[in-house]
């Protein structure tokens, strides 16, 4: 266990040592340094001004994507469920949404406004920073083609606006300026497209038909190659229920790795790297991993 970072006094809720397998969808993950939870916006900021410029930080979501290796996290986790929470229709096919909303949640609201194309949010597990982290998509939409600008916080605390412009967009891929995060997002939507009711259940259903929602994953593992699907692939491979550990490639969409339960992040890293060889030996495409691998090896 490493020493716990030197961190400023701010409102909120400090875990020292915390477990990541409690906060992740996989439930697994060794533990943080510190998780910090702030109560406020200006609770974070002041934390963040008073940070060590030297201490690692974290971004928690709602810990779907991820995959916390064995030996936990160094520095501070941040968690921030509590905040960045608000939803405002601004007229204009504009709504101005914070970063901590779950994708579900922004889907249902905006069809809801008969906003058009949103149904699509339905069918990614996380939340809408997330989703703007990795320009995360679903059934042929991404999350970037809607934005017309995005909020951000530093490592000073200090909030800003960016425009598309200030970043390299690409599939399940977003890079720009380095130590600032997503804390919301103004999303435009397409006057001529009206969104429907029908629509965000019948993506709903087909997300519980296809996917195992019932049991610990985090979500689609490999990014879909061009002109191809990585669960077919996959599955084309003869992976499915191929097990390592606890770790098994699910039965239902071979795109998934499950926690059987008690799996270790080593179970399902071997197993990631092994789909990964397994399909380029037999096919020459090499898979890329969409979920997020952080922390230390196991000692």
């Amino acid at each position: 266990m490493s020493a716990l970072p030197n961190v400023p006094h701010a409102n909120g809720e400090f875990l020292k040592n915390e477990p990541m397998s409690r906060h992740t969808s996989w439930r697994i993950g060794g533990t943080a340094d510190m998780l910090f939870r702030p109560h406020s916006v200006e609770d974070l900021a002041q934390f963040l001004y008073n940070l060590e410029a030297d201490i690692p930080i974290f971004w928690l979501g709602l810990g779907s994507n991820l995959l916390v290796r064995d030996g936990g996290l160094p520095g501070v986790v941040i968690a921030t469920a509590r905040i960045f929470t608000s939803f405002e229709y601004l007229g204009e096919q504009v709504v101005r949404v914070g970063s901590s909303i779950p994708c579900t949640q922004l889907s249902r609201q905006c069809v809801r406004l008969g906003l058009g194309p949103s149904e699509f949010f339905a069918g990614i597990p996380g939340t809408l920073g997330g989703a703007l982290a990795m320009n995360a998509g679903a059934h042929g939409s991404e999350t970037w083609e809607l934005v017309r600008l995005v909020r951000t916080i530093d490592r000073r605390g200090e909030l800003r606006e960016r425009v598309p412009d200030d970043y390299q967009i690409g599939y399940r891929s977003v890079s720009g300026p380095i130590d600032e995060w997503f804390v919301g997002a103004e999303l435009e939507f397409d006057s001529n497209i009206a969104a429907s009711m029908d629509r965000y259940k019948e993506m709903l259903s087909r997300r519980k038909e296809t996917q195992p929602l019932g049991l610990p994953s985090c979500g689609s593992v490999f990014r879909n190659p061009p002109n191809d699907y990585a669960a077919r692939l996959i599955e084309a491979c003869g992976l499915k229920g191929c097990r390592i550990g606890n770790a098994e490639v699910s039965d239902k969409h071979a795109n998934f790795i499950i926690n059987r339960g008690n799996a270790t992040a080593l179970d399902v890293e071997n197993l990631i790297l092994h789909i990964h060889q397994t399909v380029a030996d037999a096919t020459g495409i090499e898979l890329v991993p969409e979920v997020l691998i952080i922390g230390r090896e196991a000692a």
